[in-house]
């Protein structure tokens, strides 16, 4: 674990927040607030860069699971400028329909700017609901 803890720690709530916005204009606020102009999200499913382009994969996904809300697994840790952390998909409502477990969880790396914010994130997904 790395003494600077707390970046990691804020750009991950910032990453977040952007994938908990559901209105157009507070996510457009949050994508900018955690990835830099030209950032970049690749995960099995999506390879984009810029933010439209992360807005656009944020949105895709509260389409298809509405009510679902993203959260940190476990601790985020970090070095130089890579942090790592898991998350999970739950409903917002508590559990997820006919119980069990969330639908999707995985597992990302990002790198940061020197001032925190996301150049790259590199998503792998541990689960995902058949057919997703």
């Amino acid at each position: 674990m790395s003494v600077n803890t707390d970046r990691y720690e804020t750009a991950a709530a910032r990453y977040f927040e952007a994938w908990n916005a559901t209105e157009p204009e507070a996510l457009k606020k949050a994508v900018a607030a955690a990835w830099t102009a030209d950032g970049g999200y690749t995960d099995p499913l999506a390879d984009v860069r810029g933010h439209e382009g992360i807005a656009a994969v944020i949105t895709a996904v509260h389409e298809q699971f509405p009510g679902f809300v993203f959260r940190p697994l476990g601790m985020v840790d970090g070095h130089h400028d890579t942090a790592r952390f898991g998350w999970e998909l739950v409903s917002e409502a508590g559990g997820t329909p006919g119980g069990g477990s969330a639908p999707v969880a995985g597992f990302d790396v990002v790198i940061l700017d020197e001032e925190g914010r996301i150049r790259q994130v590199l998503g792998f997904l541990d689960r995902v609901p058949e057919g997703a």
